[in-house]
């Protein structure tokens, strides 16, 4: 394994042989990292982070000729009219005077009959988001001393504060969750507390120093709201396996008869080995997203791959002093009907009943592998992305009925665009603007929803338009490239000097959902080029890297099979409590992507690492995939129900996007655990023969054991 295995080995020997020395410094590294959490705040990602292509544009124009409109909250009050307007009144005497108010637009009706109050925000110095705290007072206010009228409040502020509110419960539930099945899962795997508990608890240091890390890091690489859920998913998921991996191969060791010291060395040269290759290449997916350039996703892939950093630094180090200083202590307390279950059950499990039949008869397991993972891929080709929005959101929460309640009953509030034209003459921009709005207007596709605005010294001009199409509505797309196309250009191209641009939410929308569409197959070409590379180092075997990367392949569009089966219909709204929109969200297959490339490598590396230690030993590949698959299935099972737990749990979360990304690694993971090791690598490994590990040459300078024999652990 060369220099790469003699590296793990060197590392598990310094810790073991100075296990307090290394247990303080992985101490002294999470507190290290809670002080960065506590003393630097983590900075978000802004506004200006998620530019992208012409609206970006648009919007910068926009905040360079300072025109940008303020942050606004919206009260809707419904009821008596009279009384609403009363309501209405007492809300502006409520206010008069805030720091936080700049402006309280008249209230109006919606032919409904709900009044719209709008409040214009007071934008603080520097970079902090609005206050608001005196105008929830205001409306709780009113809501007590009217109890006759319905009264909400909705604004980007408030529906930020209450998501990051549910996002942080949802998280502390998927915590408290998550550590006593994951704990659960560890005691069945290992009988015994403390060996159970050593894995979680490397996980949750691990989670804990990542975020603190990654406080100083936000400030090149802003934060994304869901980056802490992704560190919770990702960490515990990693955290354990790895933990899961190296404790799993230094008990087999000691059991051999070797001593503790020896057996962690012989643990780090084999399982170290796999799970240094397996961090590198989740690492390597993962910057593999970077090459879009997206806020998003450049804040996900960053928290990940530094909890996968972590995580991997952990089990080499932390994790081998651990077990020298606690020797035949790992195996304390026994549970004892646990204990007798797992010796009971045996090297293999069921695994070994099934990877019997798949050797024998290996193209008929390779078909059924095949048929399975082709129907479960088909929905994918349905799969309808588009963006994050109202109807993703959770449905619960009072501010996103207040905006859909305002988006129905006051449309000019709802989806629009801002056609922006800088340069030219100003009076000719004007008219021109005005003659694009009665254009969009006699299209039936817009409505203008006020005067063209001109900046104070004239050079930047902006009209702004509301969609007559309810959000989500495929026709809006076309409508934004008609404006884009045609109806702007035809009027802004004849002023000299003009250059316009169209933003606002609904070409936002369009544009980073083309952007991640138009660079998807750059960053399959990079995820995939790159975890190829480290397949073909790590084994010398370009058709082990060809057929471990098709069948990566294959677990992920199977996995986006099932995401657009799930979500785009609504027959699972029940049972994960969530109204379907017709869409996946569109962030999720490409990050999905990524990451499922890199875990898979768990599981691969792992299992192709044991099955080539056969083969190097000068084993059939028959006998060397049996011996493979048999020894590591213990372990990978117990390491893919921590995923798929972990991961299930987040499809319980009240954000849509969050459900997604549960369901669509709990169901990867799953088929990657079961179809993927015990049916398609078993047999096309069979099939192949030695070729298989083409340009190795096999040892025959040793007696081949027949396949009938019991073969004896590979170390």
């Amino acid at each position: 394994m060369g220099r790469m295995t003699r590296g793990p080995q060197a590392v598990a020997r310094w810790s073991a042989r100075n296990p307090w020395r290394a247990i303080g410094l992985w101490l002294a590294l999470v507190i290290v990292a809670v002080g960065f959490s506590a003393l630097i705040p983590t900075q978000n990602a802004d506004d200006a982070d998620y530019r992208v292509g012409q609206s970006g544009r648009a919007d910068q124009m926009i905040h360079e000729a300072g025109l940008a409109a303020p942050d606004t909250e919206y009260v809707l009050i419904t009821g008596d009219r009279e009384q609403a307007v009363t309501a209405a009144d007492q809300l502006e005497a409520e206010l008069a005077g805030s720091p936080e108010v700049q402006e309280i637009s008249a209230p109006v009706f919606s032919p409904e009959g709900t009044l719209l109050s709008s409040i214009s925000l007071r934008a603080p110095p520097g970079d902090e988001d609005p206050a608001i705290t005196d105008i929830k007072a205001a409306v709780r206010t009113i809501t007590a001393d009217h109890p006759e009228l319905t009264v909400g409040q909705f604004g980007d502020v408030s529906a930020d504060e209450a998501i990051n509110e549910r996002v942080a419960e949802d998280l502390l539930s998927a915590e408290m969750i998550s550590i006593p099945i994951t704990l659960g899962i560890m005691l069945f795997a290992f009988g015994a507390l403390i060996a159970a508990g050593i894995p979680v608890l490397l996980a949750i240091t691990s989670v804990v120093a990542t975020i603190g890390i990654y406080a100083p890091i936000s400030y090149l690489v802003p934060s994304e709201m869901t980056a802490s859920s992704v560190v919770m998913l990702i960490g515990m998921a990693v955290g354990v396996d790895y933990s899961l991996f190296y404790l799993k191969r230094e008990r087999e060791e000691r059991r051999k008869g070797h001593h503790t010291i020896d057996a962690v060395e012989i643990a780090a040269a084999t399982s170290g080995h796999s799970i240094i290759v397996s961090g590198v290449a989740v690492i390597a997916s993962l910057a593999g997203v970077y090459v879009l350039g997206s806020a998003t996703f450049n804040s996900l892939a960053t928290a990940a791959i530094i909890v996968v950093a972590v995580a991997v630094v952990g089990s080499l180090t932390v994790l081998p002093a651990l077990l020298a200083k606690l020797g035949k202590w790992v195996d304390r307390p026994r549970v004892p009907l646990l204990w007798r279950v797992n010796n009971r059950i045996g090297e293999g499990g069921i695994s070994s009943r099934i990877i019997g039949p798949v050797i024998r008869r290996p193209m008929t397991a390779l078909l059924a592998g095949l048929v399975v993972m082709i129907a479960l891929a088909v929905p994918a080709f349905s799969m309808t992305l588009r963006g994050a929005g109202l109807d993703t959101l959770p449905q619960d929460l009072p501010e996103v009925q207040v905006a859909q309640q305002m988006n129905e009953q006051f449309p000019s509030e709802g989806p629009s665009v801002r056609v922006v034209v800088t340069g030219g003459d100003a009076a000719a921009v004007f008219g021109a603007l005005n003659t694009v709005g009665a254009d969009a207007t006699e299209s039936g596709a817009w409505t203008v929803t006020g005067p063209v605005i001109t900046s104070a010294g004239g050079t930047t001009s902006v009209l702004d338009l509301a969609s007559t199409y309810p959000p989500n509505d495929p026709k809006t797309d076309d409508a934004l490239l008609t404006l884009r196309d045609s109806v702007v250009p035809e009027q802004v191209d004849a002023v000299s000097g003009a250059e316009f641009a169209v933003g606002g939410d609904v070409a936002e929308q369009y544009d980073t959902t083309k952007v991640q569409a138009d660079g998807l197959p750059i960053v399959v070409a990079v995820i995939l080029t790159l975890t190829m590379l480290m397949l073909i180092v790590t084994f010398r075997s370009p058709v082990i890297a060809l057929v471990s990367t098709a069948l990566n392949l294959m677990s992920v569009g199977a996995a986006f099979g099932v995401l657009a089966l799930v979500f785009q219909h609504t027959w699972a709204e029940g049972f994960l409590d969530f109204t379907s929109n017709g869409t996946v969200v569109e962030w999720i297959p490409m990050f999905m992507l990524a990451v499922l490339v890199g875990l898979s490598m768990d599981y691969h590396v792992f299992v192709l690492s044991r099955i080539k230690e056969g083969i190097d030993k000068g084993l059939p590949p028959t006998v060397a995939v049996r011996a493979g698959v048999t020894q590591t299935a213990g372990v990978v099972t117990s390491a893919a129900l921590v995923m798929v737990s972990v991961f299930a749990l987040f499809a319980a979360q009240s954000m849509v996007e969050m459900k997604q990304m549960g369901v669509g690694l709990a169901v990867a993971i799953l088929i990657d655990a079961t179809i993927v090791r015990l049916l398609l690598l078993p047999s096309i490994l069979v099939l192949l023969g030695n070729r298989a590990w083409w340009p190795l040459r096999t040892r025959t300078d040793q007696p081949i054991a027949p396949d009938r024999q019991v073969v004896p652990a590979l170390v």
